[in-house]
């Protein structure tokens, strides 16, 4: 109940913050509908080809249930635990251990794992892993971080068009126009950045409770993300560099260490996860 409520309070502040941002937009005369139906096809592409566009840019080839048996049994059956459609599944040739799901809805959605993961964790493992990215996919986490990011997104545009106004503006009062509106702008896009961040983070401990409930088994998710944050700490940089623009997607951030969005994580600590995690698997004792 105390992650439901912050999740709602979290969506609650971020819908308060754009009902702010479009009143203001309207108070100072900014025809803001272009650039908001802009926004809303560009974030609508993203999420309808989202899918397509992350395969692609991990190469992560989609596998028969001939090419992977067992991945393809446990992904099966899970799905079914779940009451979910059988996603496709697809394997990542990389060193790095880590797995994710994307697609639009639960009917076109994939699970993919990668090469380095299923060379770490055991069976059961495994499993606990499938059981947080399916439990993604069963509370349409995409959906909700796409709507979640809507408004966010204009006022990034909104933010980049005053910039270049006020270099550019030929009217001195539109230029102090363009500031303003800026820096109100520049505002929005920052706090609704950070509490879009938290709301990722709630998202993660809901399908860490996901699994537990998928698998009855709260245990093997705690030892495979020890597996997993230990074992990234030996790959190298440039294998994390890689794969730094999708971290947002994976059960843990293969963070390089060179960018600033580390300090501005998706994820919750790992520590904190697991200390979750223990007090679950204590709960389903009784």
């Amino acid at each position: 109940m105390g992650l439901k409520f912050r999740m709602f309070m979290t969506m609650f502040l971020l819908a308060l913050l754009y009902l702010a941002f479009l009143t203001i937009l309207a108070a100072m005369g900014v025809r803001f509908e272009f650039l908001m139906l802009f926004a809303s096809l560009l974030i609508f592409a993203q999420y309808y080809f989202s899918d397509k566009l992350v395969l692609w840019s991990m190469r992560a080839k989609v596998v028969s249930e001939t090419d992977a048996p067992e991945l393809h049994q446990i992904v099966r059956e899970l799905a079914s635990r779940a009451r979910l459609p059988m996603p496709r599944v697809a394997i990542v040739e990389t060193p790095i251990p880590n797995a994710f799901a994307t697609g639009r809805n639960p009917r076109n959605a994939v699970v993919a794992v990668t090469t380095g993961l299923l060379r770490t964790l055991s069976r059961e493992e495994l499993e606990a892993v499938l059981g947080h990215e399916l439990s993604h996919v069963r509370n349409r986490d995409m959906a909700v971080m796409t709507i979640a990011s809507v408004i966010s997104t204009l006022a990034f545009f909104v933010m980049r068009w005053a910039m270049f106004m006020g270099m550019f503006g030929s009217r001195r009062d539109s230029g102090g126009s363009a500031i303003a509106l800026f820096l109100v702008s520049a505002l929005v896009w920052f706090i609704s950045f950070l509490l879009i961040r938290a709301l990722s983070r709630y998202r993660e401990y809901a399908a860490d409770i996901g699994s537990a409930m998928l698998t009855r088994n709260p245990k093997a998710l705690i030892s495979a993300l020890l597996k997993i944050s230990g074992k990234m700490k030996y790959v190298g940089e440039e294998e994390r560099a890689k794969v730094e623009g999708l971290n947002a997607f994976f059960i843990i951030p293969a963070v390089s260490g060179k960018t600033v969005l580390s300090l501005f994580s998706t994820h919750p600590p790992v520590e904190k996860r697991i200390e979750r995690l223990e007090k679950l698997a204590e709960d389903m004792r009784w």
